[in-house]
């Protein structure tokens, strides 16, 4: 199976099951499908004349919702998990993207410093790297209040 892709490598967010059969995937009764959409635990695709239409990802999310449930989890307890899973696939996804930031910029210093070595000006070169300065005491503001 193809990263990314359903079973028979369809899109696993493709909205295709319709109630009946995700009820059947996911091995709860259509009603309870309804329930968990009304309490906005899921939210399935709609067609056009507003029937509910379910995708792969769906189906695994009610499966997900069923262990917990079946497990003496409540519904509220349900919703903060989902919630906090959400964060942290997020908050992970954010952290690669800072990594990668981060590996780019160390990279492009390193770069910068090998070119500054083999200028052929030598150590007259002007350096052109940013330079992070620290405030300047002469310009600090003191605030101060009289009590009362």
């Amino acid at each position: 199976m193809t990263r990314g892709r359903g079973p028979y490598g369809a899109d696993p967010d493709a909205a295709v099951f319709v109630i009946s059969v995700a009820a059947e995937l996911s091995g709860l009764h259509p009603q309870t499908l309804r329930t968990y959409e009304r309490l906005g635990l899921i939210t399935p695709g709609r067609t056009g004349g507003g029937g509910r239409r379910y995708s792969q990802r769906d189906i695994e999310l009610l499966r997900v919702i069923s262990e917990l449930t079946s497990s003496g989890i409540g519904i509220e307890g349900v919703r903060r998990i989902l919630d906090l899973e959400n964060r942290v696939t997020a908050l992970a996804q954010r952290n690669e993207e800072l990594q990668a930031e981060l590996e780019a910029t160390r990279d492009a210093l390193r770069q910068a410093l090998a070119q500054r070595r083999t200028d052929p000006r030598g150590a007259a070169a002007p350096n052109r790297l940013p330079v992070l300065r620290g405030p300047d005491p002469g310009s600090s503001l003191v605030v101060w209040r009289r009590q009362r």
